[in-house]
């Protein structure tokens, strides 16, 4: 199995971070790896077969501390104790947890994962970060609940997610990030001939986000699902697709 391991300069020794990718399992088509395998969809909500689905979760289980956490992530600005929720009914895009063992899961195929860590590796969550979830404050809450639960100084790790030059956006969702901070202009770009059409940039929204609580140790990004075919799942370039799953927990 492939797995992209962050390249996380300041994540404590006593964290484990992990990201998948599409290939690795045994979905077919249109779940599959892109280059004639098995894909490792972990989504039950995308109308791949539940039993391959199911045995994806397997492969990965295995070569991790505990059971995932799986969230039914609905865009939203919910944050859940990861050690306190039945995995797979509730609703939250967020997870947090300070137990070890306990290994915080979303689920992404363009949204933006992000993992996220107290530097003395005490406190751990793992974000889905959508423009909705961003907009809502998603970043902002998951902060707070690893605050409550001690952590001090956070640093975070951004994954896989649709690139600035392939994320076209409306009218509604510049007002609605530069309406929260003027600042927010600077991820936008407008589309030439398109009248109220923008491109955006996931993660420098996502770090704006994260530097107005205090996170300023951010890794990752650079990486665009919908230009990497062979090597990630995006809806927006296929519709119907898989889902990859970005996860973190105590060791």
């Amino acid at each position: 199995m492939t797995l992209m391991i962050p390249r996380w300069t300041d994540l404590p020794q006593g964290v484990g971070a992990c990201m998948t990718v599409r290939s690795g399992g045994v979905s077919v088509a249109p779940y599959d790896d892109g280059i004639g395998g098995g894909g490792l969809n972990l989504g039950m909500h995308v109308n791949d077969d539940p039993v391959a689905v199911q045995t994806n979760r397997g492969l990965i289980t295995r070569i991790l501390p505990g059971s995932p956490v799986w969230l039914t992530q609905v865009h939203c600005a919910h944050v859940v104790d990861a050690a306190a929720v039945a995995a797979d009914t509730c609703e939250a895009d967020a997870s947090v947890t300070s137990q070890r063992g306990i290994v915080c899961t979303i689920m992404t195929a363009d949204c933006l994962p992000v993992l996220l860590s107290d530097v003395a590796g005490t406190v751990v969550g793992a974000a889905h970060a959508g423009w909705r979830g961003l907009a809502a404050g998603v970043l902002e809450n998951t902060v707070l609940a690893m605050q409550r639960m001690g952590a001090a100084e956070i640093t975070a790790w951004l994954g896989p997610a649709i690139g600035p030059g392939q994320f076209e956006v409306g009218q509604d969702v510049f007002d609605t990030f530069v309406a929260q901070d003027a600042a927010a202009r600077q991820a936008f770009v407008a589309v030439p001939g398109k009248a109220g059409k923008y491109l955006a940039d996931i993660y420098q929204l996502a770090r704006l986000r994260l530097d107005a609580v205090g996170v300023q140790h951010v890794c990752g990004a650079g990486m665009c699902t919908v230009t990497e075919k062979e090597r990630f799942y995006s809806y927006r370039r296929d519709k119907t697709t898989g889902r990859m799953a970005a996860l973190i927990w105590l060791k």
